[in-house]
């Protein structure tokens, strides 16, 4: 079963993603990935550079960030946003398709039901074009206040970057479209572990009732 988990930058993600992987999930991190294709040498940094300038390389010829995040997320930056994803994009999905492949055969050996979390941040935004299924959508949510004091406190971003980047995203009421299960992340940790649990137990349910009615069939 294919599971697309969303939510806000310094929604929780991560840390409802790492619940799921000691339950016994699959994760894909497309946060990962994304960091993975640009790396030096990389066809997706090499289009970068002709598509942005070589601005968009630090000193040791690695993505200069906190450059691109100042011209891609800052308002009324929405095209150049557009043209970074048009090349990493695309190359993410095609990672995130072999690193799926890979977690299958070690998770799902024998046909146990066998659960793979895509962590993707800008979901309700790709959701159209992603060459994926999922049976289902999480999203995790938490006050707009609330996100920004984590990324000033654990980010070190200044009050404007961090609304900027809050801006960039979709709105919780976009993302909440898209989805069928949300997790209150402004609620107590242990709280939330507890709900993620009784998620995963009934996800992992309805993936055997699938396996024997396939078999069935």
């Amino acid at each position: 079963m294919r599971i697309a988990l969303t939510g806000g930058i310094a929604a929780g993600k991560s840390t409802v993603s790492s619940r799921f992987e000691e339950l016994g999930a699959g994760i894909v991190d497309y946060d990962m990935l994304s960091r993975q294709v640009v790396l030096p040498g990389s066809p997706a940094l090499q289009r970068i550079v002709v598509a942005f300038g070589p601005e968009s390389l630090n000193a040791e010829g690695e993505l200069n960030r906190s450059w691109m995040a100042s011209t891609v997320f800052a308002p009324g930056r929405g095209a150049e946003r557009r043209r970074l994803e048009s090349i990493i994009h695309p190359m993410v999905y095609e990672e995130a398709a072999k690193t799926e492949a890979s977690l299958r055969r070690k998770l799902g050996h024998d046909g146990e039901p066998c659960i793979m979390v895509h962590e993707i941040p800008l979901f309700a935004e790709v959701s159209q074009s992603i060459p994926f299924s999922f049976e289902h959508v999480i999203s995790v949510e938490a006050p707009v206040d609330e996100r920004v004091s984590r990324m000033l406190n654990s980010r070190h971003m200044s009050q404007r970057e961090a609304e900027n980047r809050v801006r960039s995203q979709s709105s919780s009421f976009d993302r909440e479209q898209v989805a069928d299960i949300i997790i209150d992340s402004s609620q107590g940790l242990e709280q939330m572990f507890d709900y993620v649990d009784r998620i995963y137990k009934r996800l992992m349910a309805e993936d055997a009732r699938r396996a024997t009615q396939g078999v069935a069939d």
